[in-house]
């Protein structure tokens, strides 16, 4: 297999790695506009449809043996009627109705026709003090209960509000919201980038929010930089200028400036070439293209070191060595002797 040079780092040609300099004309382009589906912009809450789960207060007024069978001194909720699994309401006189899918005023109405036929124009208050809507909230939040979805509408970020992110260990970029059995992906940073704040996306009860971890989402910064240690993306990209600084910069002492590399597909060598991209940061200027130069996942930026330092690695490696033999050769003339 051919090998050939390039800087200091010999890197292998051929089928198994290809070298691209970073250069105004390979960074990435400027980024795009992030765009929300347009059903989920579309999509506004109806009046409160009653849903199994919620529990019920029916006031007839005048007839406190119906509005408070528990008491007057019980909580509203006590009082109150469940609306079981199967969509059903039991009510005194009313009988068993079905209410899945009916706004207040569809029960209401429906109740005081019912009620009609024992109380003489009944008069009925009905308001809903429990809720078995709910939005499920998973992964990288702070709180992960799930939230009521109640007759106030409810958007997107009132609920990630709500559910704080653990800004330490999600992955933006990665959100998830699964409507109806469909994913739909949305970039959280993007959406509040550069001064942008996100629409609103108003939430229908069963709607999942998924925020990834970042723990699978990193980069690699080794070789000739002051803290080499692997980085997490937190947002949609991360810079190699980014990367280089966040691990404190070249180290001014051991570090080659042109010899700054980003490794690329090491993971999927047997299928596809690896990239290995070249940054000559001898000047401060080269660092503009590597703020404008966009890593992915999995990427290693390897720094090179300078000839002073490979000199100086080599006598600190034979230093020792020398001693070993020179010791050795001591001893043999002592046994010799």
């Amino acid at each position: 297999m051919s090998r050939q040079s390039s800087g200091d780092m010999q890197v292998a040609g051929g089928s198994d790695v290809r070298m691209v300099p970073i250069t105004a004309e390979t960074v990435a382009p400027q980024r795009a506009a992030v765009q929300v589906p347009q059903e989920l912009l579309n999509y506004r809450t109806e009046s409160y449809k009653i849903h199994p789960g919620d529990t019920i207060l029916v006031t007839v007024w005048d007839h406190p043996e119906l509005t408070s069978p528990a008491g007057n001194q019980q909580q509203a909720v006590t009082n109150g009627r469940l609306v079981q699994p199967d969509g059903t309401f039991f009510y005194p006189y009313a009988g068993k109705i079905n209410v899945t899918g009916m706004t207040i005023e569809d029960l209401r109405s429906t109740l005081s026709s019912r009620l009609a036929q024992y109380l003489r124009n009944p008069q009925l208050d009905i308001n809903v003090v429990g809720y078995g809507s709910r939005v499920a909230v998973q992964g990288a939040f702070e709180d992960t209960a799930p939230q009521e979805f109640t007759t106030v509408p409810l958007t997107l970020s009132q609920a990630v509000g709500r559910a704080r992110i653990n800004v330490e260990q999600a992955d933006l970029a990665g959100f998830v919201l699964t409507r109806d059995g469909r994913d739909y992906p949305l970039d959280l940073d993007a959406l509040n980038r550069d001064g942008k704040v996100a629409p609103d996306i108003f939430l229908k009860p069963g709607d999942r929010l998924f925020l990834p971890f970042n723990d699978r989402k990193e980069v690699y910064v080794v070789g000739e930089v002051l803290r080499p240690q692997a980085l997490t993306f937190k947002t949609t990209d991360m810079s190699l200028t980014q990367a280089l600084g966040r691990t404190g910069g070249l180290n001014p002492v051991t570090s080659k400036g042109e010899a700054v590399y980003v490794i690329r597909g090491i993971e999927q060598m047997t299928q596809t070439p690896a990239t290995v991209y070249h940054l000559d940061a001898k000047s401060p200027a080269a660092f503009a293209l590597g703020n404008s130069f966009s890593l992915r996942p999995g990427d290693v930026v390897w720094v090179g070191p300078a000839g002073v330092t490979r000199w100086n690695r080599f006598l600190s490696q034979l230093l020792p060595l020398s001693g070993i033999i020179a010791n050795a050769a001591a001893a043999g003339n002592d046994i010799g002797n």
